[in-house]
């Protein structure tokens, strides 16, 4: 019999052996209890990243009180690009993200969080489609791969997906509030069109890749508060937030301004607005008037104890007073604000540092849980309203709305098999006894 010293060392060779051959985890490929949209597409992805530059912009962080004016500068964005791609022979479909850690600090010398993912870095596009754009928009702060999770598997079928470092709200480099408030809108309007010119230009990677006429927007808590202002959202004259923001800067996204009214969005057909933050008081970004101006489809994606964007007294009015949109609101029961983001990257679980996993993690719901059903209605979403196929409307408009309500029975002695249901009071996309805890509501435009 070997010595116990000897056993413990086999062991430990053996779990270390195991954790190697054990596949990655990637945020884009979802588990095997995710409803049935929420699988990857048919197409291999590829990402690259792209700096772009918002020339003369306002310099709100400079604004001069003695003056009453800010400077103007060029205004830098980077972007990250995730597209269908073809993997060369002899290359793999992975790569890591390196993500700055929220607050800049506390993992004991780590700065980045590693975040991997099937995608290749700079694959060659496929050729011959021309396929929509998803704008992908962040919190405050937040960073270009904090929703990675959708991005790329957005991108596996069939969309090109840009998703914006926001100048002055990323993790590492978060400065004041008034240059979100101001920004973030405009951020989104510009990636649009720097990407329809990048498009145009013959050595350009999305040259024929993109459909810059056909897009929608996914922000997340300020992300979304710039996806409803990108969609037609004028903020109120009244709002707390026109004093935030000095030298009346925000006055020309008023609903009520000319320069407002007068802005292109005909390329913009739908938005995705994840806890969008800005309707609660006392801010109230928007109020009827404004959000009367979206006329675009909308999903809204909350948790019903949000306590940062506020659900009762935020979101879902905001769901309410966009009256002119064909809209429909996923509801997280006993969810709070952390449902936009990827789950917790191995180096904060590991790490038992609360203050920084509770940037990712909610106190109820496994956030791959969260993940996967966001991927499922999402791509209904998009698929309905960008490539107009009305096959996923039954998988937005399921019934009953309180998911719990759902019934799929079982004869006596059948085993579960895993199908999805085809939405017989039981939602579609689900399996049995897998969709609890959701509701959802849609309204048609007046």
């Amino acid at each position: 019999m070997p010595p116990i010293k000897v056993i413990l060392l086999l062991l430990v060779i053996s779990s270390a052996s195991l954790a190697q051959q054990a596949p990655a985890v990637y945020y884009s490929v979802p588990a095997a209890d995710a409803p049935e949209l929420a699988a990857r597409g048919h197409y291999a992805v590829g990402v690259r990243t792209v700096d772009l530059l918002h020339h003369d912009q306002v310099d709100i962080l400079h604004f001069d009180k003695s003056t009453g004016k800010a400077p103007l500068y060029d205004r830098p964005l980077k972007v990250e690009i995730w597209y269908p791609a073809i993997i060369p022979a002899g290359q793999q479909e992975q790569t890591t993200y390196q993500m700055p850690v929220p607050g800049g600090r506390g993992l004991a010398g780590v700065n980045t969080l590693s975040i991997a993912d099937r995608a290749l870095r700079d694959a060659p596009p496929v050729a011959g489609e021309r396929l929509p754009l998803i704008i992908v928009s962040h919190g405050y702060p937040g960073s270009r791969y904090f929703m990675s999770y959708i991005s790329a598997n957005i991108a596996s079928k069939g969309y090109v997906v840009a998703a914006i470092d926001h100048t002055d709200s990323v993790f590492d480099a978060m400065r004041g509030f008034d240059s979100t408030l101001l920004n973030r809108s405009n951020d989104q309007l510009f990636t649009i069109n720097a990407l329809d010119q990048l498009m145009h230009q013959p050595d350009s990677f999305l040259r024929d890749l993109v459909d810059t006429g056909n897009v929608a927007i996914i922000g997340y808590s300020m992300g979304g508060y710039g996806a409803l202002t990108s969609a037609g959202a004028g903020y109120s004259e009244s709002s707390a937030l026109m004093k935030f923001v000095p030298g009346g800067c925000l006055q020309d996204w008023a609903a009520s301004s000319a320069k407002f009214q007068a802005l292109d969005r005909s390329r913009i057909k739908a938005i995705v607005a994840i806890a969008p933050w800005g309707e609660q008081p006392p801010y109230q970004a928007w109020g009827e008037q404004g959000l009367a101006g979206i006329h675009i489809p909308s999903l809204f994606i909350a948790g019903d104890h949000d306590d940062v964007a506020g659900y009762a007294s935020g979101i879902k009015p905001a769901f309410d007073r966009a009256v002119h949109s064909d809209r429909c609101l996923l509801l997280y029961e006993n969810a709070r604000h952390n449902v936009g983001g990827n789950p917790a990257p191995p180096e904060v679980e590991a790490s038992g540092n609360f203050s920084i996993m509770q940037s990712f993690d909610e106190p109820v719901w496994r956030k791959d849980r969260i993940t996967a059903i966001n991927q499922h209605f999402i791509t209904a979403f998009l698929d309905l309203y960008l490539k107009h196929d009305q096959s996923k409307a039954a998988y937005l408009h399921v019934e009953p709305a309180h998911s719990n309500d759902g019934a799929w029975a079982l004869p006596e002695g059948q085993r579960d098999t895993g199908a999805y249901n085809v939405g017989n009071n039981f939602w579609k996309g689900f399996q049995r006894r897998w969709s609890l805890g959701l509701e959802m509501t849609c309204q048609s435009p007046n």
